[in-house]
Formats: C-alpha cells, sequence, structure tokens
C-alpha cells in the first residue's frame, strides 16, 4: 500500500497532467518580462538626421535606402523637426513642389513629440495615437531611438488583450485604383483621403498594393519616373488576412512580413484593410 501511495504521488507531482495544468517558474518569469517591458525595450534604436538645409530628394533617398520612415532634422542648435513620409506625400508630391528645391525644413513636421525610453508599452501605445506620428525616444533628455507603430506591432503578440478580432478594429472602406494610373495620380488620391495606401484592381479583384513606403523606396529614392503606371511600383502578391483572425495573429503577420497594412477577407472578398495604427489602437484602449 505505501508503495503504491508512493507511485500515486511521484506520477501527480511529475505526470504530464500537472505540468499541463501549472506554468513553470520558466513560463512565470517570461509573461512577468513580456507585461514590465518599456519602451526602450521595443523602441527602434539609432536615429538618422539630416541638416535643416538638406532637400527633400536626399533626405527622401536616405529614408529609401536605410528602409526607414523618418528623418530628425537638425537645427543650429537642437533637433528642430521630424521628416517623414506623410510629409513627402502630402506637402511635397501632392502639391507638386521640386523634391530637388525644396528644403526639409520648410516640409518637416515641427516641434516632434517625445517620450521618456523607460514608459511602459502601453503608455508609447497612448501616446503614438495622441500625436498621430512616430514618437523621438529621450533617455536623461538625449534623443537614443524612435517608436512607430511598426515597433508597437512587433510586441503586441504578447500583450493581454491581443485575442480581440480583426474585424472589430479595420477600416470597412478600402480605396482601389486600376493599375495603369501613374504615380502622381495614386499619391494625390492617397493625399485627398489621408490613407497611406491604395489596392490595384484590374476589375478581378485587389491583386496588389502601393504605400508610403513604397514611394518613398522604389520611385523617389531610385529617382523613377512619376508618371509610370502604378502597378511597376506596387507590392505582390497582395497578402491578406481573414476578418475573424485575431490581433496577435495580424500584428504576428506584420511583424513576420515587415508590412504594416493587411486587406482583411471575408468570403473571398475584401471587406476591409486594418493597419499597424488600427492594432496600436486597439490596444491602447
Amino acid at each position: 500500500m505505501i508503495k503504491r501511495r508512493h507511485d500515486y504521488f511521484e506520477g501527480l507531482f511529475l505526470g504530464k497532467s500537472l505540468i499541463d495544468q501549472f506554468p513553470s517558474i520558466v513560463d512565470i518569469a517570461y509573461r512577468e518580462f513580456k507585461r514590465r517591458r518599456k519602451v526602450i525595450d521595443i523602441m527602434s534604436k539609432g536615429i538618422v538626421y539630416v541638416s535643416k538645409e538638406t532637400k527633400v530628394l536626399n533626405a527622401a533617398k536616405i529614408m529609401g535606402e536605410k528602409h526607414i520612415g523618418s528623418v530628425v532634422v537638425r537645427g543650429d542648435v537642437d533637433y528642430i523637426g521630424i521628416f517623414s513620409e506623410r510629409d513627402l506625400l502630402s506637402r511635397v508630391i501632392c502639391p507638386g513642389l521640386p523634391l530637388e528645391e525644396v528644403e526639409v525644413q520648410r516640409v518637416m513636421s515641427p516641434r516632434p513629440l517625445t517620450i521618456d525610453c523607460e514608459a511602459s508599452i502601453r503608455e508609447g501605445a497612448r501616446a503614438l495615437i495622441k500625436g498621430k506620428g512616430r514618437l523621438i525616444v529621450l533617455d536623461k533628455g538625449m534623443p537614443v531611438g524612435f517608436l512607430s507603430t511598426s515597433d508597437l506591432v512587433k510586441a503586441l503578440p504578447g500583450v493581454e488583450g491581443s485575442e480581440l478580432k480583426v474585424k472589430k478594429f479595420m477600416t470597412k472602406s478600402v480605396v482601389t485604383v486600376k493599375p495603369d494610373i501613374s504615380v502622381t495620380e495614386a499619391a494625390k488620391i492617397m493625399c485627398l483621403k489621408r490613407i497611406g495606401s491604395v489596392l490595384l484592381d484590374q476589375g478581378e479583384g485587389p491583386y496588389a498594393i502601393f504605400t508610403e513606403r513604397d514611394l518613398v523606396t522604389k520611385v523617389v529614392a531610385r529617382g523613377f519616373p512619376f508618371d509610370a503606371p502604378l502597378e511597376a511600383y506596387a507590392s505582390k502578391p497582395l497578402i491578406t488576412i481573414k476578418s475573424e483572425a485575431t490581433i496577435h495573429e495580424a500584428a504576428l503577420t506584420m511583424a513576420l512580413k515587415s508590412i504594416r497594412r493587411l486587406p482583411v477577407v471575408e468570403n473571398d472578398k475584401i471587406v476591409g484593410i486594418i493597419t499597424a495604427r488600427d492594432l496600436v489602437e486597439a490596444y491602447a484602449k
């Protein structure tokens, strides 16, 4: 009887059922680590500066070559603004300003928002949504990195609340264009509707996407013509996600594919689009 009881208790403590029911110390520690992460743990380290006299074309080439969404503009003493993909689209290309002549100080976003490196990830998310752009991360008052929606998305798969459904946070209106329109026409549409991408559709459903990042890296940075057909620079095949997927799955897909936008599919039809900003907004609430 004693032997049997000993075997029973040994099996109870070493058996799979107990391990399955109670997480290991490592699992608990890892979850606690993820919960306690700060902005400094997920930010993009290193800042690329340009002088205020830098021409827009040169700044865009730097952004394209380094695959970054913005540069910090340095003044006579300290930084004075940020020049981003959205600034390039809305303040330069849409108005038809000459990229090779305009200085970044004329079209940058002044008074950039900042956040302390010790702030929590949720605080970073809320600051990003409030500021509607990327944040300069400060350590003892000195810039040490950027915090963008892409940085937040990489952290989302492991945070609380990431099981919410994509369909609850997606944007239902999707803008499609014909593949033979010019880059200039597409840029004007994006600027007018204040969106960061358009989907290409030949009449049988969207099959490619053109984004602000495509505009910078594939067109401006390489000096290619703006009157060329949009299809030449669009990203394909189109990566999508189902409407019943979780924001955890959406964030994981964006992180793995290095993208910031996912068209949402339901019954084999595109019914919306979810962006990195949408995911951050869902987490920030």
